[in-house]
C-alpha cells in the first residue's frame, strides 16, 4: 500500500475523533444546537443524550481500530494484535447497533432520514458480521473485502458532515432536506468507494 494512503487512513479518523470529542463532549455536551435543529420533540431528552453518547463513543472505537485492521504492514508485524484489534472493532459495531437504531428514530429530517439510518446501521452490522464469519472460515480474501466495506461505512458520519456542508451551506438547501440527502448518500457513496478500492486491490499490497 502506498505510504501516503496509509497516512491518510490513520490521520483522517484521528482528526475526526478529536473534532467529535471536542464538539460533543466539550463545546456542546448537552447537544443543544443539534437538538434545536430537529423537526420533532424528543420524547425523552435525557435518554436520547445517553444513547447518542454511547453511539458516539462506540463509533470512535471503530474509527480507532478500523484503520489498524486494514493496513497490511501492521497486520504482518503482529497477527495477534491484528486479531485482538479486529475483535474490538467487531464488538464496537455490534454493541453500537441498538444505540444507533434508537437515535435513528429521532433523526433530523423525519422518517426519510430514519429509514436511511436504519439501512446504514443494518448494513454496517451485517457486513461486519460477514467479515467476521469469513475469517472464522479461513476465507481471508473474502474477509478483507467485507471488512473494507465495513471500514468505509465507519466513515458515514464524516461523509454526512461533508454533504450537509455542501448542500446546506453552499447550495442553500434547507437543513432538514440537506441532512436527509446526506444520510442516504453517505452509505451509497462510501460503499461505492470501497468497491472501487477492492477492485483496484489497493489494500492488498
Amino acid at each position: 500500500m502506498n505510504k501516503s494512503i496509509r497516512i491518510l487512513i490513520l490521520l483522517i479518523p484521528l482528526m475526526w475523533i478529536f473534532h467529535t470529542l471536542s464538539k460533543n463532549f466539550i463545546v456542546d455536551p448537552q447537544f443543544v444546537k443539534f437538538i434545536a435543529r430537529k423537526d420533532q420533540i424528543l420524547t425523552n431528552e435525557s435518554l436520547w443524550i445517553i444513547m447518542i453518547r454511547i453511539h458516539i463513543i462506540l463509533a470512535i472505537i471503530s474509527l480507532l481500530t478500523g484503520p489498524l485492521g486494514v493496513i497490511k504492514k501492521i497486520r504482518i508485524q503482529s497477527i495477534r494484535f491484528h486479531r485482538w484489534n479486529g475483535r474490538i472493532y467487531v464488538l464496537s459495531i455490534l454493541f453500537n447497533f441498538l444505540p444507533g437504531v434508537y437515535v435513528s428514530f429521532f433523526a433530523t429530517g423525519g422518517w426519510p432520514s430514519t429509514l436511511g439510518f436504519l439501512i446504514l446501521n443494518t448494513l454496517w452490522l451485517g457486513i461486519t458480521i460477514l467479515g467476521y464469519v469469513a475469517i472464522r472460515r479461513k476465507k481471508i480474501n473474502l474477509h478483507r473485502q467485507w471488512i473494507l466495506r465495513s471500514f468505509f461505512l465507519s466513515f458515514a458520519n464524516i461523509t454526512i458532515y461533508i454533504l450537509v456542508a455542501i448542500s446546506h451551506n453552499a447550495l442553500n438547501l434547507p437543513y432538514s432536506l440537506s441532512y436527509t440527502i446526506a444520510v442516504w448518500l453517505c452509505w451509497v457513496l462510501n460503499l461505492a468507494i470501497a468497491e472501487i478500492i477492492i477492485r483496484k486491490k489497493v489494500f492488498s499490497s
